[in-house]
């Protein structure tokens, strides 16, 4: 007799377990489903403020193939935002930030090797200048 008692406990128990778990899962597709509602406004305030500091830093110029990907990704992720496709549209932009912050690295980096030659190159023409004088 105590057997089946139990038996019947258990059996209510998982029920009651198992009602628990199916309203967490739903709760959390409903917190999950208004996530995924809201515009990422906030990334493609970042992303646009990225492309333009790569555009000015010389992007264009210095890293043109990132610099496409960049605007390209940004576009692809401002047509998702028109279609309400907002998850999508957060990775685009996100992937569109970091391929303008890899231009402006690039671009950085290909002024300063410039800057370098350059002044290699000034270094040099001072010394062959001196040696013409002292001859």
């Amino acid at each position: 007799m105590e057997l089946k008692t139990m038996k019947t406990r258990t059996g209510k128990s998982s029920s009651l377990h198992g009602l628990k778990m199916a309203a967490l899962a739903i709760g959390t597709g409903l917190v999950l489903a208004g996530c995924a509602g809201n515009p990422p406004t906030e990334q493609f305030a970042v992303t646009e403020s990225a492309v333009n500091s790569a555009v000015s830093a010389g992007g264009t110029e210095f890293a043109a193939v990132e610099m496409k990907a960049a605007q390209d990704k940004l576009k692809q992720a401002e047509i998702a935002m028109h279609d309400k496709k907002f998850d999508q549209a957060k990775t685009l932009a996100e992937q569109a930030e970091w391929d303008a912050r890899v231009a402006e690295r690039k671009a950085q980096a290909m002024k300063a090797e410039q800057s370098v030659k350059d002044s290699q190159k000034g270094v040099q023409e001072l010394r062959q200048e001196s040696q013409r004088t002292v001859q």
